[in-house]
């Protein structure tokens, strides 16, 4: 089983105090309110969701999973995140040990692990240190009493992997219903409007579904957006579908400290269009 690598220290690591923790995040001024209401209709494939200690961006992050609680709850997560630490050596990595947290147990997939370890390896030990998939964990817990999950790292964010992984999750969650979240912050440790500015560069590209014209912003510009790859497979699974921005916050929103040193957040969702 894959044991917390960072609960105390983004997040609480007493149950009680991780689920007001969690719920805090929803009634915060930058959050979204708590969801109103279990929904069944089904339409978001893909989302974006920011990754650092729950303080700085679970208010963000909790504007994703409002929608995807009230959108309607998935038979499968599947979270990507971006590698932190080198530990996948370049390549894209499963985890297909279960995930414990403060809140219990979530489970991982392990039919979707084994179809998909035709094509990337299973290395528990990659994922032992990361956080930005971690951390989306209690949050799925939050909204799902019963979730299950396949995580994956990037250790290679390029266009190539990004499309690579997308087609593997296509065909390994056929006949699931399935939301691919991406894990990522936007700029990292720049004036807060400089990160204004080129985080909406790079929002603009996403709220255009235009994947190839996200990599142009991100490379040409040098953004410091850690899950860029996660980001444009999200996209690229989710394919045709409408994205919807919830929100985008910087670390100064929510601490009021460094104005001259922000990381920015982000969240959204891609959904089917209504038939």
């Amino acid at each position: 089983m894959r044991q917390p690598a960072v609960a105390g220290r983004f997040y609480p690591d007493d149950p009680e105090d991780l689920e007001r923790m969690i719920a805090w995040c929803f009634q915060h001024r930058l959050g979204p309110g708590l969801p109103e209401r279990t929904g069944d209709s089904r339409r978001i494939l893909g989302a974006m969701a920011p990754h650092a200690g729950y303080m700085c961006s679970g208010m963000t992050a909790a504007r994703t999973y409002r929608a995807l609680k009230e959108d309607g709850l998935p038979e499968l997560y599947v979270i990507i995140g971006p590698d932190h630490y080198g530990t996948a050596m370049g390549r894209t990595v499963l985890c297909s040990e279960d995930f414990a947290t403060p809140l219990g147990v979530c489970r991982t997939d392990r039919e979707v692990c084994a179809r998909l370890a035709g094509r990337f390896p299973d290395s528990p030990r990659a994922h032992a240190r990361e956080h930005a998939v971690e951390v989306q964990v209690p949050f799925i817990q939050y909204i799902d009493p019963d979730p299950r999950i396949v995580a994956i790292t990037m250790g290679d964010q390029s266009p190539a992997c990004a499309v690579e992984l997308a087609e593997a999750l296509k065909e390994a969650c056929s006949g699931r219903d399935t939301v691919v979240i991406a894990s990522t912050d936007m700029s990292h440790y720049i004036p807060k409007e400089d990160a204004a500015r080129l985080d909406g560069m790079v929002l603009d590209e996403v709220s255009r579904m235009d994947v190839q014209g996200m990599y142009g912003v991100v490379y040409g510009n040098r953004v410091s957006m850690c899950g860029y790859g996660p980001t444009a497979t999200a996209m690229l699974f989710s394919e045709g579908c409408v994205p919807r921005m919830l929100g985008h916050t910087d670390s100064y929103d929510a601490l009021g400290m460094d104005p001259g040193a922000v990381v920015g957040y982000a969240s959204a969702v891609f959904e089917r269009g209504q038939v």
